[in-house]
């Protein structure tokens, strides 16, 4: 038996945050492989089904994000389990929105949820780091992991649960990278692709710049044209 675990908060308030990835992820595979209804259990929502031959319990904690690891530790010494039983799908500032990871054991990288887990259960399970891009400044993740996904980021990110509930069973079979390539695949270019130009609307066109002549300092020329210059100015 394995655990999936998605990561976010509970509430109508927090379902569209960036911070809710995990909950999205996990609800994109009940879905795709028509798991139980979701029920309470373990301080948290469950529901159970199978992937490639092998039994899933999904499990969104509703303890809050800070709180995450007394819902994911007690499900866990529930089925008597080990930590490598256990896959957390969860949203990485650290990762450019639309990309996707798989690692296993490492630190929380600032992730509350992750160091709760972490401080129940150790650090020895999988983790599934779904991107949602970096503010730019610390002093701005806070309102950028709490906003919600804008209307171009579900360019992407709509393909990406796609993809996430259509090959949930490799990472239940251990095949990661196979994982990986299909959700990369799935989101395509849909990532920062720039909207296309009319051809050269947005080139300036150099406009001839005037070729400067050199008068005659010295000979008849030169005093006809003083002479006629002196004549314009006093016109």
């Amino acid at each position: 038996m394995l655990i999936f675990a998605g990561l976010g908060n509970p509430g109508a308030k927090y379902e569209n945050n960036r911070h809710n990835v995990g909950f999205m992820a996990v609800d994109a595979i009940a879905r795709r492989h028509s798991f139980s209804p979701w029920q309470k259990k373990f301080q948290g929502e469950i529901a159970e089904g199978r992937l490639g031959g092998e039994k899933i319990l999904l499990l969104k904690p509703t303890t809050f994000m800070n709180l995450s690891g007394q819902s994911v530790g007690e499900a866990m010494r529930f089925y008597k389990l080990d930590p490598s039983a256990i896959t957390v799908f969860y949203d990485e500032i650290d990762l450019a929105a639309g990309k996707v990871r798989i690692k296993t054991g490492g630190g929380a990288g600032g992730h509350n949820g992750i160091r709760s887990i972490d401080q129940h259960i150790g650090n020895n399970y999988r983790r599934v780091r779904i991107g949602v891009g970096h503010p730019g400044a610390k002093e701005l993740v806070h309102n950028h992991v709490l906003g919600d996904f804008s209307k171009t980021d579900g360019q992407w990110l709509e393909p990406l649960l796609g993809a996430v509930g259509e090959s949930a069973e490799m990472i239940a079979r251990g095949e990661e990278n196979a994982f990986m390539n299909k959700v990369s695949l799935a989101v395509g270019g849909n990532v920062g692709t720039p909207k296309p130009e009319k051809a050269q609307s947005h080139i300036r066109q150099a406009r001839p710049q005037p070729t400067a002549v050199k008068l005659p300092e010295q000979g008849p020329m030169a005093a006809m044209l003083k002479k006629l210059l002196g004549k314009q100015s006093n016109d």
